[in-house]
């Protein structure tokens, strides 16, 4: 008789809502374990799915807090881990909503952003790193449309970050290529989660096909990535955005 096959598992960030909430589901119904980081404690009524002993509270914001919490994720895994997903990010608006720009965004906010949405997926990847080099595993990085052109929406610091974390992906490509780790960005689009903003409307009706994208599409493009499917795609960066950037 075959030897059951061993349950795959993904720790992901930024997991109680929208694509990670969709991510967190999309997986755990493919059979995977999913451990979930957030910086909220696990909730009596959890939105996204999983379990207490699955949740790590953690301030992606807090740069020794984030390396601190390396031990405790390692504590929940059989030294192996089989995907990275870094979903979590963070857009401050200004004091009515507004988009923050490069002429007005605090040195505060600039390195709130960064910490969470640029340097924790580096600290995550290299702090687990021999997890994912025991699976030959995969790392996943949440980038945006945002990165590549300026968004009627999204802050400076915001696209920057994201601009950041695809140069990002490619050098981890590069460097944890040799450990059998595949290391790849996924880029979102206008996707209809409860964190749109007012005139979202108005660049769905410029899009080639006319709707917002829906969280279980990028959900199953980062599954893709972490599955045998994709396995020699590594440095790439796929943009799930209905044609937006053409």
């Amino acid at each position: 008789m075959a030897q059951e096959e061993r349950r795959k598992t993904m720790l992901l960030t930024g997991a109680s809502r929208g694509i990670g909430h969709a991510t967190v589901r999309y997986f755990s119904n493919k059979g995977w374990r999913v451990i979930t980081c957030s910086r909220n404690a696990f909730p009596s009524e959890c939105p996204w799915g999983g379990g207490q002993e699955n949740h790590v509270e953690l301030d992606l914001s807090n740069p020794q807090g984030t390396m601190d919490a390396i031990k405790e994720i390692k504590e929940k895994l059989d030294g192996k881990l089989d995907a990275l997903v870094n979903n979590a990010g963070i857009s401050p608006k200004g004091p009515n909503g507004e988009r923050l720009n490069t002429i007005d965004t605090d040195l505060r906010t600039w390195g709130q952003v960064f910490h969470v949405n640029f340097f924790a997926p580096v600290v995550l990847a290299r702090g687990l790193i021999d997890e994912l080099a025991a699976t030959k595993g995969s790392v996943v990085n949440v980038t945006s449309i945002a990165g590549t052109r300026v968004h009627p929406f999204a802050g400076a610091a915001y696209a920057t970050s994201k601009a950041a974390l695809a140069a990002l992906t490619r050098e981890m490509a590069h460097d944890f290529g040799p450990l059998g780790v595949r290391v790849n960005a996924i880029a979102p689009g206008e996707v209809e989660t409860a964190i749109l903003s007012p005139g979202t409307d108005k660049i769905v009706e410029k899009l080639p096909l006319r709707r917002l994208g829906q969280p279980d599409e990028v959900a199953s493009a980062i599954y893709f990535l972490c599955s045998q499917e994709s396995s020699y795609i590594s440095g790439a960066e796929i943009e799930v955005n209905g044609a937006q950037h053409v």
